[in-house]
């Protein structure tokens, strides 16, 4: 088992920046990926970021990429979402989720069916 909690989330102007942190506990051992996913309102999930708990290999959605950056620190159980030059299409609950299935290959999955453990989600509102 492994738990995840998020925070971070918040309101911020267009333009603006967050630093989203989710803490992971329990079976931290077993995880391959972490990923970053967001739901809007009325909105399928929709994949982030992802990555890889134990190597260097990050996963982005194309939406995002250029201005999101997806880091951890194995140390403290840590994975980070900084998220710059927000816009209102951002706005969405933010989870954050843990790979438990080890798999060949190098990236991190972008399904959400790959994940097994999800946090409780936090709020990101962008104004514009």
């Amino acid at each position: 088992q492994v738990q995840l909690v998020e925070s971070g989330g918040g309101l911020v102007q267009a333009g603006g920046s967050l630093r989203l942190s989710c803490s992971a506990s329990g079976q931290t051992v077993s995880i391959y990926a972490m990923g970053w996913f967001r739901q809007a309102p009325g909105k399928e999930r929709e994949f982030v970021a992802a990555i890889r708990w134990s190597a260097v290999y990050t996963a982005y959605a194309d939406s995002v990429k250029g201005r999101f950056a997806i880091s951890r620190d194995n140390a403290k159980k840590m994975v980070y979402l900084q998220m710059n030059s927000l816009k209102p299409e951002d706005t969405a609950v933010y989870y954050c989720a843990a790979d438990t299935t080890w798999q060949i290959g190098t990236l991190p999955p972008r399904s959400g069916n790959e994940y097994d453990y999800w946090g409780q989600g936090t709020q990101v509102t962008v104004s514009s």
